[in-house]
């Protein structure tokens, strides 16, 4: 989506040094909320663009990740199919949901 340089050209401070201090699970969450934006936008292009970069980062070499990220991939490539089909309120409820259990997840680690 964008690189480093990319982000401290095209926004403001804040938001550079926002991205570049957080950590991988808030980076996840910020994916899943641009994902949001944009299935509500019905933009397909940058919602499957940011859906694919929930793909790219599952897990497949851990044993203990890897059923979770075989359930998860599905469900990713499911969203996508739905957007081609201009499908956006099933992706939005799918998103959203898994928004929600990601937040409440990450409190559960804290």
């Amino acid at each position: 989506m964008y690189t480093a340089q990319t982000l401290r050209n095209k926004s403001n401070p804040y938001i550079f040094n926002q991205i570049n201090n957080a950590t991988p699970q808030e980076l996840i969450l910020k994916v899943y909320d641009f994902a949001i934006l944009n299935c509500q936008k019905n933009d397909m292009l940058k919602t499957n663009d940011a859906i694919q970069v929930l793909i790219n980062s599952l897990n497949f070499d851990d044993p203990a990740a890897k059923e979770i990220s075989i359930g998860l991939l599905r469900l990713y490539q499911y969203c996508q199919e739905q957007m081609r089909k201009h499908n956006n309120q099933i992706v939005l409820k799918i998103l959203t949901e898994l928004r929600d259990t990601w937040i409440n997840a990450l409190k559960n680690m804290r």
